[in-house]
């Protein structure tokens, strides 16, 4: 939040307070390295949640995931040659245990030899450590396939952001980029704030401090011209809890104090507020 201080609209003093206009200001920064290829930014326009504002070059984003996305069409070939791998091992394990059930009858009836089933029960054992060798390929390239879709999901999480969007509503209050120039990640682009609404920072004394509560309406005065006062009302939204020296560039309608304290009163901006601008506030009598 930038402060601007100035000195008090008027010498009314009737005032209670002085102060000037304040908003919360947001840095609108590149979350990505590359070339602006279009900022739609014009100072003093109005931007929405979401809004898009431009855009940094993506082209080596597009490739690297083209990229990531061929290589997990290798894996899932390989990954389907594998399967189909395992299904013939499979198939010749049941045949084995077929042969192997026969020799068995066989060998009971001595229509068979010990060795006829020996060699059989080594053919099966083999069977069985292939189709474990096979199954433990398949993990691999099932590993593998896992850690090119997080590639994925980083490269596309990158090319969100290669997108510049406004975080919040407000008004456009500075450019600092233009299309075609090269950003970096955290380089501002523009400043925006909401400026629906202003915060008037006051400095009052401790002996005001009973008149001024939070969440309390106050009279707030804005010079119109030379002659004239707008007459607002605004909500008392923060106190400080410590006290602090007078900004020289603060005016009381007492002679200047040792220790104030700071204050903000929010007021509804009818087009006419603006960010620096110096005002006054006045303490209701019944408070509201």
């Amino acid at each position: 939040m930038i402060i601007f201080l100035g000195m008090a609209c008027s010498q009314n003093e009737k005032s209670d307070a002085y102060g000037n206009f304040e908003a919360v200001e947001v840095m609108v920064s590149s979350e990505a390295n590359g070339r602006i290829l279009f900022l739609d930014l014009e100072e003093g326009s109005r931007v929405n949640p979401g809004d898009t504002l431009g855009l940094v070059d993506t082209t080596d984003l597009a490739l690297k995931k083209e990229q990531i996305i061929s290589q997990k069409k290798v894996l899932l070939a390989r990954a389907k040659s594998i399967d189909a791998q395992i299904q013939v091992q499979e198939q010749q394990k049941k045949n084995l245990l077929v042969d192997l059930e026969r020799v068995q009858n066989l060998l009971k009836d001595g229509a068979a030899t010990q060795k006829q089933l020996d060699d059989l029960t080594g053919n099966l054992l083999l069977l069985n450590q292939q189709i474990a060798s096979t199954t433990v390929q398949k993990e691999s390239i099932t590993a593998e396939m896992g850690t090119l879709e997080v590639q994925i999901r980083q490269v596309e999480e990158a090319l969100r952001k290669a997108w510049i969007t406004s975080p919040l509503a407000g008004t456009i209050l500075m450019k600092y980029a233009e299309a075609e120039e090269i950003t970096t990640l955290g380089k501002p682009v523009c400043k925006i704030a909401n400026l629906d609404a202003l915060e008037l920072k006051v400095y009052i004394s401790g002996d005001q401090l009973p008149y001024l509560i939070l969440g309390n309406t106050v009279e707030v005065l804005v010079d119109e011209d030379k002659k004239n006062v707008n007459r607002l009302e605004g909500t008392v939204t923060w106190i400080s809890s410590k006290a602090e020296l007078t900004p020289k560039t603060i005016q009381t309608k007492r002679e200047r104090v040792n220790l104030v304290y700071a204050a903000k009163i929010r007021v509804a901006n009818d087009g006419s507020l603006k960010i620096g601008m110096p005002g006054e506030i006045n303490f209701l009598p019944d408070g509201k």
